[in-house]
């Protein structure tokens, strides 16, 4: 039996990838921040607390990790959020959408045989890595700013994460997905002219259910996909998923070698 990791699998489209996969007869863990508010799909699945915005929480986590673990699906994450820095001091969107899954994947490896899905978002494409301020300690802040980094940061260590693995003989793989617009409720954060403008182009640019935007995590999960692939939606009404291009990026070994310090690996 196919044993599948899902982070923030409580509600949107990890609750979704986490059905479809209990559905199908695979083993799921769901790894939320409060299992007390999750009950977990029916069939072989089971609910773990995980908060990716604390390291000491992703440590704990991954320790108890005991036997193989086939794919792990790092689909938790927030969008928009006003500017804050966790316990660890880094900001939020860094926080739970790049180092907490950077730190979680590397504690796991030992124990995984398949593959890492880490999901991003189509807003990569905006993101402005800013090697030297990851945290927003230097330029004025943007929401919006920081989660398109924090997107384009789950490539960057995809790519990276790829290249480690095929290096080492490793046959894990690594690879990417994004849900393009998904009705799913990650946006609740978000206010300001833009919130408006978004929320107006809804009906014209989102998915009409959530379950379609679950269907390039799905995917990526389960099809034959080479590493570092990139999969992303097939359409608006629940296409066959495609392979996107993507560019790869210089940066990535330093953002992969700042990202292990910054955390401790």
């Amino acid at each position: 039996m196919t044993t599948y990791l899902i982070t923030g699998a409580g509600g949107g489209l990890g609750a979704i990838t986490a059905r479809e996969l209990a559905a199908a007869g695979a083993r799921v863990v769901l790894a939320v921040r409060d299992p007390a508010r999750v009950t977990p799909p029916p069939g072989d699945t089971e609910v773990r607390r995980l908060d990716l915005g604390n390291l000491a929480s992703v440590r704990k986590f991954a320790a108890g990790w005991t036997g193989d673990l086939d794919v792990l699906v790092n689909n938790a994450g927030v969008m928009a959020v006003p500017y804050a820095k966790t316990a660890d001091g880094f900001e939020t969107h860094m926080a739970v959408n790049h180092f907490g899954p950077f730190l979680l994947t590397n504690l796991l490896l030992p124990h995984l045989t398949g593959r890492v899905v880490t999901v991003s978002s189509g807003l990569s494409r905006l993101g402005r890595l800013r090697l030297d301020d990851l945290n927003w300690e230097r330029r004025r802040y943007s929401e919006m700013g920081a989660y398109a980094q924090s997107k384009l940061a789950n490539l960057l260590f995809t790519q990276e994460l790829q290249r480690q693995l095929t290096e080492s003989g490793s046959s894990v793989r690594a690879v990417a997905a994004h849900p393009g617009v998904a009705r799913t409720g990650i946006d609740r954060n978000y206010g300001g002219v833009q919130a408006l403008a978004l929320r107006a182009l809804y009906p014209v640019i989102a998915q009409k259910k959530a379950e379609y935007g679950a269907l390039p995590i799905l995917f990526a999960a389960t099809e034959d996909v080479p590493g570092n692939a990139y999969v992303g939606p097939g359409g608006r009404n629940g296409g066959q998923p495609r392979l996107e291009r993507r560019r790869d990026h210089d940066a990535a070994r330093e953002l992969w070698a700042i990202s292990a310090r910054l955390t401790r690996k």
